[in-house]
């Protein structure tokens, strides 16, 4: 294992003979989907996804909960496009892998963390799992869940999360067909479903597979995630609302809406 460098909230490793690659966040129990998280993905899938014998990634993260979501700090205007520019590459490098990510989820997997395995092929949930885009309680809004979410489970039911900024528990996501799996070991039903159904493959003629199924979901963020970050950037920051609701979570206050 090559255990979470100092500073760096992630742990990876190879397993199964350099077949699966294991990705662990690591800065509990937030885990929180910030400048230091998103740069420790992106270099991990930019250091192990060349390997040619490598034919799936386990996502799971320490501790109680998969992710709080990102940084609200780092929404902040002076730091927002520098944020979104670095989760959105991130999200572009997981749905380009010519492999199939698999997540396993515990407990809350809220804002950014639900936009991380939104880009993921295979959810997993912990029976205690809950999901959800909080953004429009802040009075912002989830760019990336905002193309992803429609992709996974719909058109109505993404603005049903994505206008109320509710939750849904393990259950719901299931039935919504947002979550796979869901049970007391979500690693392990990983794991079995690697085990039985991609360890037997070719590993090449598997990343052809996977490339051939998601040109058109990658094609589509690429050319939406766009002109989404430029709507969030160039005019809801220019809001008073959005800022406002900001700072106050910041300065834990009660925000105060002008509806401007």
């Amino acid at each position: 294992m090559n255990g979470a460098q100092a500073n760096t909230p992630l742990k990876s490793w190879l397993e199964r003979d350099g077949r699966l690659l294991r990705l662990r966040l690591a800065s509990p129990k937030a885990n929180l989907i910030d400048a230091a998280m998103i740069g420790a993905l992106d270099k991990a899938l930019s250091e192990y996804l060349p390997a040619p014998g490598l034919s799936c990634i386990l996502l799971d993260a320490e501790g109680p909960h998969f992710s709080f979501g990102a940084s609200v700090e780092e929404h902040l205007p002076e730091h927002c496009a520098a944020m979104l520019a670095g989760l959105h590459d991130l999200l572009l490098r997981m749905l380009e892998a010519p492999l199939p990510i698999l997540a396993a989820v515990r407990g809350q997997c809220l804002g950014g963390g639900l936009e991380v395995v939104c880009a993921a092929s295979q959810i997993f949930a912990a029976s205690d799992a809950r999901f959800g885009q909080p953004e429009i309680k802040l009075a912002v809004f989830a760019p990336a869940a905002s193309c992803l979410l429609p992709e996974r489970i719909g058109q109505s039911r993404a603005e049903d999360l994505l206008f109320s900024g509710r939750s849904l528990d393990a259950g719901e996501a299931l039935e919504a067909g947002l979550v796979q799996h869901v049970g007391d070991d979500p690693e392990q039903a990983a794991l079995d479903w690697y085990e039985t159904h991609i360890e037997p493959l070719s590993a090449s003629s598997l990343r052809y597979a996977v490339r051939a199924a998601r040109m058109q979901v990658l094609e589509r963020f690429r050319d939406k995630i766009a002109r989404v970050e430029q709507l969030y950037t160039n005019e809801l920051m220019t809001s008073h609302d959005a800022l406002e609701g900001l700072n106050a979570f910041v300065e834990k206050r009660k925000a105060s809406w002008t509806h401007n």
